[in-house]
């Protein structure tokens, strides 16, 4: 085997799986050598776009450039992976290189496949098409919102899984919020399409979710799948499954369409042989190692366990992983165990919060006691930790090695 460079660990993907591990790595033994492989030169706090599509932030707060947020002591290639030889424990990047590993942490998210769409095309962010998904359209989303007096407003979700579970309908809430302090909710009718059976699939908190569908008149259809649009009609086309076996195509009219794009796995997953049967990458769901290979490690979007996709996710994932991997460096047992963590602040209304966390099999794992914070009801302390401190916690804390609210 030839390699152009050989690591103890390479890290794929720069995102906050990939950042926040190498960062925990480094506060553990700051002299590790760490590749960290990443092509793109800006990195993203995603889960502050739901709040640039509601005018509650700007875009521009939520980027940096990658060279300011990596890690002290880590390299970085600013290529994407191509291929990865677990046979030869090397990674192929774009630009030529091989790398060669000792353990490799595979954090590469998901792909938004915006192409499954047919007739979408470039038409995304115009004729009144957006989706807080990307950077680019979450201000658009504002403008749409805010630019509406009368008509149709339509929000769709593909189906499971996708990253933060809950973004379609807060992109929803917020523009209901808006609309109905603006006086304008009379005039402005609102469906949310999702190809799903329920609206949330953790059931405790769907009695707080269904007070706001009431309260903004939303209509619900569930099992309706987008999977086409006419922009120049502005024409959404939808596969409908409600009917038990009966699948329709049917047609629905707007004036806005806030549409979520079908999601899955990066396709070197599925080439590398590293993937489960619905193509994630095969990680043990408590341990986050490879069940086949023990020299890879996973998490993040990428992962095939049963846990929400989301950032908070990655936040309990980090310290458990990064224990583990060391462990498996120096021959010890892996005795760190994820319970599948994620959070969902669903944003109900400008200014309350409904914060969902669960795990595994939608076991509820609150991070504060109910006189505090009550998960189950909307408040306006989780307004204030969703606004105010959760992307300091992201920004200075988790991309920093610094493991605020991770313990099980």
């Amino acid at each position: 085997m030839s390699c152009d460079q050989q690591y103890p660990v390479v890290v794929l993907g720069g995102g906050a799986a990939g950042i926040a591990t190498s960062a925990s790595l480094l506060k553990r033994l700051p002299k590790l050598p760490i590749l960290i492989v990443e092509p793109n030169p800006y990195h993203y706090y995603q889960p502050g776009w739901t709040l640039v599509g509601g005018g509650v932030f700007q875009a521009s707060k939520t980027r940096k450039k990658t060279a300011d947020i990596l890690p002290k002591g880590a390299d970085w290639a600013q290529a994407k992976a191509i291929a990865i030889n677990k046979d030869e424990k090397t990674v192929s990047l774009s630009d030529g290189r091989k790398l060669g590993y000792e353990q490799l942490v595979i954090a590469l998210g998901l792909e938004l496949r915006w192409e499954a769409i047919k007739g979408l095309d470039h038409y995304l962010g115009t004729e009144g098409i957006t989706s807080n998904y990307a950077y680019e359209q979450a201000p658009y989303t504002f403008e749409l919102i805010r630019s509406l007096k009368q008509g149709r407003a339509l929000f769709t979700q593909p189906p499971m899984p996708i990253k933060c579970a809950g973004a379609p309908q807060k992109a929803m809430y917020l523009a209901c919020s808006y609309w109905e302090r603006a006086r304008r909710s009379e005039n402005i009718q609102v469906e949310f399409c999702h190809a799903n059976d329920t609206l949330f699939g953790v059931s405790d908190y769907l009695p707080a979710l269904l007070t706001y569908v009431r309260r903004y008149n939303i209509q619900l259809n569930a099992q309706h799948n987008l999977v086409a649009v006419d922009p120049l009609k502005k024409i959404a086309m939808f596969e409908d499954a409600s009917e038990a076996g009966n699948l329709r195509q049917i047609e629905k009219n707007y004036d806005i369409l806030h549409l979520c794009p079908p999601q899955g796995p990066p396709q070197i997953i599925q080439d590398s042989g590293l993937n489960d049967h619905h193509g994630w990458l095969k990680i043990d769901a408590n341990t986050l190692q490879h069940l086949d290979d023990p020299d890879i490690f996973g998490l993040g979007d990428v992962i095939g366990t049963g846990n929400a996709k989301t950032a908070a996710a990655v936040r309990k994932q980090v310290p458990i992983l990064v224990k583990n991997l060391l462990n498996h460096r120096a021959n010890r047992p892996l005795s760190h165990n994820y319970q599948g963590y994620g959070s969902c602040p669903l944003t109900v209304e400008h200014g309350k919060i409904v914060l969902a966390e669960f795990g595994y099999n939608g076991k509820l794992q609150p991070s504060f006691p109910t006189w505090l914070l009550n998960g189950q009801s909307p408040t306006r302390a989780a307004w204030y930790l969703k606004t105010q401190v959760l992307p300091n916690v992201y920004w200075h804390l988790m991309l920093k090695g610094r493991e605020w609210l991770t313990r099980n």
